[in-house]
């Protein structure tokens, strides 16, 4: 049966908009996956941060989907919202959620990867902000070199992170990070500094996938 989707893009800035930079991506994700099994009726791009749910063009995708009884289709989570209340609440107004980049995932594992996601980005903040204070404490300037090469290895962990993620199917995502990290080992895989992986590392790379790597504010 042909299912209809309503498909939702966002870009955090006018320059990734006029450019196509990420939103070429999150086109060529949901053509893929809808392909196989249904059609688009309407898409709608937002070129707003992430981090606000008060979107206009996410609120018209999702009375049209509403509406026409279709299935909201975005590229990733990160493309959707921030929070996990958000997306429970979609889920809970009967609105069907499909992730291209997570076609099998069930709304309980949007969840848990939401869940995960969002407790990543506290706990950084957090790490974040205390090295800032202990850094000022010690009357230690932070000069653009810094803030340079740390969004360089940012973005390197992060260019990792969606590597690993295409060498691991539905299957082994649903299994523990042991299990993963096992996997991995015994595939010959290693991380992004060579070494072999374990669960704490597996958890930390599958995590920053949510962790909106383009920087959006």
């Amino acid at each position: 049966m042909s299912i209809r989707f309503v498909a939702y893009y966002r870009v955090s800035t006018a320059r990734q908009g006029r450019s196509g930079l990420g939103l070429a991506a999150q086109k060529t994700k949901i053509a893929a996956y809808v392909a196989d099994c249904g059609s688009v009726i309407a898409d709608f791009c937002d070129v707003q941060s992430g981090r606000h749910d008060s979107r206009s063009e996410l609120q018209k995708a999702l009375s049209l989907a509403k509406r026409e009884r279709a299935k909201l289709i975005i590229a990733r989570l990160d493309r959707f919202s921030r929070r996990v209340s958000f997306i429970a609440s979609i889920l809970e107004q009967g609105i069907g959620l499909v992730c291209a980049e997570m076609p099998n995932a069930t709304d309980f594992q949007l969840h848990i990867f939401a869940a995960l996601a969002q407790e990543e980005r506290r706990l950084i903040s957090e790490r974040t902000k205390a090295a800032l204070a202990e850094a000022k404490r010690r009357g230690k300037v932070l000069g653009s070199n810094g803030r340079n090469l740390a969004a360089k290895n940012r973005k390197a962990a992060d260019e990792f992170a969606s590597q690993l993620r295409t060498k691991l199917d539905a299957d082994i995502l649903r299994r523990s990070y042991s299990e993963i990290a096992r996997h991995l080992n015994d595939a010959g895989i290693t991380t992004a500094t060579g070494r072999k992986f374990y669960p704490q590392t597996v958890k930390n790379y599958l995590t920053r996938q949510y962790c909106f790597p383009d920087g959006g504010i």
